[in-house]
């Protein structure tokens, strides 16, 4: 798992800036993606994915405790969709191990900013 954390310390290293600045910079893209979705409804990231919110219908369940049927009532929940890129390098991970498939990304991702 990784965190916010180590993300802004990967952006720190990879943009040679303060990690207070990356770790600002991840967290105010993740509150723009949030403001987005909550006042659009739905936020789409080219080749990573897209975020929506739709509505769940009532549902039946069940009390865990008791057993006892219940109505759970609609409510509006947040959906992904993976995007063409993330599915790809899904695919590739029963050929190569989780590291090569980072290297690989850092490589690409090094040689489009030389672009």
């Amino acid at each position: 798992m990784k965190t916010k954390k180590e993300i802004a310390k990967e952006v720190a290293e990879a943009l040679d800036i303060p990690q207070t600045l990356a770790r600002e910079a991840v967290q105010k893209t993740l509150d723009s993606i949030l403001d987005g979705l909550v006042s659009d409804g739905r936020i789409e990231l080219r080749k990573f994915g897209v975020f929506e919110i739709k509505d769940r219908a009532a549902k039946k369940g069940r009390n865990p405790n008791t057993g006892e049927p219940i109505m759970l009532p609609a409510k509006k929940v947040v959906t992904f969709k993976s995007g063409t890129e993330m599915d790809e390098r899904v695919k590739r991970l029963s050929a190569k191990t989780l590291s090569e498939d980072r290297e690989e990304g850092l490589e690409r991702e090094r040689r489009e900013q030389e672009e």
